[in-house]
């Protein structure tokens, strides 16, 4: 019966897109005041330079647009949970913010049958001058709660929470991993039929995120709401959501299998981009970019960042700082194209850092140990050491590169195997009772009685040939 129930839910729209489109106008928009207006349009008619233009605005962008939704259709059934996932620009936070009302579409038609949940930012709908415990009166309030309903969840959405002691504190107060769990439990925990989850997630502990995944799974399964979820975490997309939709440039590639979705993400992943402006881009939280900022990125002497595993991936960057430091250090934290975490780079010192100076740091790492396939790295600059680490600037970007293999003796590498290629073994010892392998190549080994020699070419078999091609070189 119960899947019967479930069965008809999923048929029930709640969410209709047609024809959605959002075009924002590229530049600055408005000089501030009625006057400043009149007096650019003035020297734009003249051809004249405009005189309120800020010191290094590009104004060839003066009257350029760009769509960040160009038609998008889409339905979404009650008690989904739909995944919403593409590369950085696709137009994913753009179509949440839509849904959420908190910005208009250009062209289009929306159809809500329902409440609308949202947590797109860190701190988005909290009043930074009131409790945690008002926060969540007043987000009650704006989805038409009354008060005693909120009062019959405030226990459960404060436990969640795990904020109880801070819950009579300004929020204004909290770290960003408290404002996400206290917005988590108050969208997750208040009556609403839709909830729409931005990657704002990656801000709390690994802990908080299993919990919060198990939640929205309960959500969509046994509530019976709808549940939209975007992430780069292919992990996390394969836990939760039920169906998987792919956005590149504002359109919609593919709406379907959660697995067939993410094999149609990773092949979006552009290998031939060879240069990051990273000024504009946004970054992993409130703090970073502050106090120190990346501005770009190159591959060096790449015309694509395609390597072969014998060659050194050599980086590029150039930043600036706000304030003097006596040292700052960075990392690189590797994923798979499928954002499964590879692992991360021993942490560098770039050494100390004064304001008004460009910055220029080149570095490489060597890509050998790692299996045929596409790789993405975030870059991570910190100040202190690791285990205290305080984050300067984490741009949201994927620097994506692809490792290629000339081990011509290596088929084709297979998922299963892994990600890491481990140098061959070295065979130490290799022989029968009453007798031992002549191991190729005059290597010398050690038989089990202890002789040790450069033997004469004998028979040998092909599979202690091929396990003994390695050891040309014993200290390789």
């Amino acid at each position: 019966m119960e899947n019967q129930t479930h069965a008809q839910n999923q048929r029930v729209p709640v969410i209709q897109v047609s024809g959605l489109k959002k075009q924002y106008k590229l530049g600055q928009i408005g000089g501030g005041t009625l006057t400043h207006d009149l007096q650019s349009w003035w020297a734009r008619v003249r051809g004249k330079e405009d005189p309120n233009t800020v010191i290094g605005t590009d104004a060839r962008l003066f009257g350029k647009t760009f769509m960040a939704l160009n038609g998008v259709d889409l339905t979404v059934y009650k008690g989904e949970a739909l995944g919403i996932i593409g590369r950085n620009g696709a137009g994913k936070s753009t179509l949440l913010k839509i849904l959420s009302r908190i910005t208009a579409p250009t062209e289009g038609e929306i159809r809500l049958r329902g409440r609308v949940a949202s947590m797109l930012e860190v701190g988005t709908g909290f009043n930074n001058e009131m409790t945690g415990r008002e926060n969540i009166y007043m987000n009650g309030a704006i989805l038409g709660m009354t008060r005693a309903e909120v009062d019959s969840k405030i226990d459960q959405i404060i436990e969640f929470s795990e904020c109880g002691d801070f819950i009579d504190t300004p929020v204004k107060r909290y770290s960003s991993g408290m404002f996400v769990k206290l917005a988590f439990a108050v969208a997750a925990h208040l009556d609403s039929e839709i909830m729409v989850m931005d990657e704002v997630l990656a801000v709390g502990d690994m802990k908080f995120q299993q919990k919060c995944l198990g939640k929205m799974s309960d959500v969509a399964g046994q509530e019976g709401r709808t549940v939209l979820y975007v992430s780069h975490n292919m992990s996390t997309i394969r836990q939760l959501c039920t169906r998987c939709v792919v956005l590149d440039q504002g359109r919609v590639i593919f709406d379907g299998d959660v697995e067939q979705a993410i094999a149609v993400y990773m092949e979006t992943t552009d290998v031939n981009v060879v240069h990051y402006d990273l000024m504009d881009v946004s970054r992993m939280n409130a703090s970073a970019g502050k106090r120190m900022r990346l501005e770009t990125l190159d591959f060096v002497g790449k015309e694509s960042s395609v390597f072969a595993d014998t060659e050194k991936i050599r980086v590029r960057i150039t930043w600036r700082v706000s304030e003097p430091f006596a040292g700052v250090h960075l990392k690189l934290n590797l994923h798979f194209r499928d954002s499964t975490p590879v692992g991360i780079t021993h942490p560098v010192n770039l050494g100390a850092a004064v304001p008004g100076k460009l910055y220029t740091t080149e570095f490489e790492f060597d890509p050998s140990l790692l299996g045929e396939g596409q790789y993405f790295f975030y870059v991570d600059v910190f100040d202190g050491v690791l285990a205290q680490a305080v984050c300067l600037d984490k741009p949201v970007t994927e620097f994506a590169f692809e490792v290629t293999s000339g081990d011509l003796t290596m088929p084709e590498w297979a998922p299963g195997w892994g990600r890491i290629h481990f140098p061959p073994v070295k065979v130490l010892e290799n022989g029968y009772d009453g007798g031992y392998f002549h191991l190729p190549h005059a290597v010398s080994c050690v038989n089990r009685a202890g002789a040790r020699a450069a033997q004469p070419p004998r028979q040998v078999h092909p599979c202690a040939e091929h396990l003994c091609a390695g050891s040309r070189n014993p200290a390789r």
